[in-house]
């Protein structure tokens, strides 16, 4: 299940909370089952129980999940969109069908560069005459558009675009996930660092740099030169001086 880690407080940053919510969504009676088998789950009403000690504080969830049932992700949802503090969702490794609901809740989403998401078609099992599977069909398309509700608010696509992707079963990328609007921004990349290049790699760049560097030292440190000495003209002198002796 989910557990909690508690960052303290200091004089810069506000104390942050973070939620880690790993391995299936499952509703709430099941829950004991997967404990007992030592199965990673989450279940929303210990969810909402830890969650409501934090109220009005700032919220990290990270996800790493391949879904589970649709019913116990809408309720974690709801939580996290009622959670008065700022909601930042990271995905971890992946948040595959329900657990990509849960991530909509995120008033900014992050997704790792090796992270995926993935959208589909809700799923069932059933038995019974034909009444009973054709009225499963007509559940499954009303949950259908429930789903839509949480990725049309986050992603503002159509309706009919969202319902292609879930019909082909569409897995996303970090950088396919920001393009279309399930994600915010990529972990980990900072842009400034991405686009430098470093001019130390290029030879020829650094060979004409040194050069000029040492053109410039020698013209600091040469000698002035000497100037060839400029002798007098006295011939106006001496000729008046012969002129006083005559």
């Amino acid at each position: 299940m989910f557990w909690n880690f508690q960052n303290k407080a200091n004089e810069k940053e506000p104390e942050d909370i973070e939620l880690r919510i790993e391995g299936e969504i499952v509703d709430d009676e099941f829950a004991w089952l997967y404990e007992w088998s030592g199965i990673k789950n989450t279940a929303p009403n210990k969810f909402k129980d830890e969650l409501a000690q934090f109220k009005g504080k700032p919220l990290t969830v990270w996800i790493d999940s391949i879904g589970g049932s649709v019913f116990a992700a809408a309720g974690i949802y709801n939580a996290l969109m009622e959670h008065t503090g700022k909601v930042t969702v990271k995905i971890d490794g992946k948040a595959l069908s329900a657990a990509s609901v849960i991530a909509m809740a995120g008033e900014e989403i992050l997704m790792s560069p090796v992270s995926l998401m993935m959208i589909h078609n809700p799923l069932t099992y059933v038995e019974g005459d034909m009444h009973e599977l054709r009225q499963a069909a007509d559940v499954l398309d009303e949950v259908k558009e429930a789903i839509i509700n949480a990725y049309e608010i986050k992603t503002n696509k159509s309706r009919a675009k969202l319902k292609e992707m879930m019909d082909a079963e569409t897995w996303l990328s970090a950088r396919s996930a920001i393009k279309d609007g399930f994600a915010d921004a990529m972990l980990y990349d900072d842009e400034e660092v991405r686009n430098y290049t470093p001019v130390a790699f290029n030879r020829l760049v650094v060979q004409n740099s040194a050069a000029a560097s040492m053109k410039k030292l020698f013209e600091i440190n040469k000698p002035e030169e000497t100037k060839p000495e400029v002798k007098p003209d006295n011939s106006e002198r001496e000729k008046l001086l012969l002129e006083l002796e005559l």
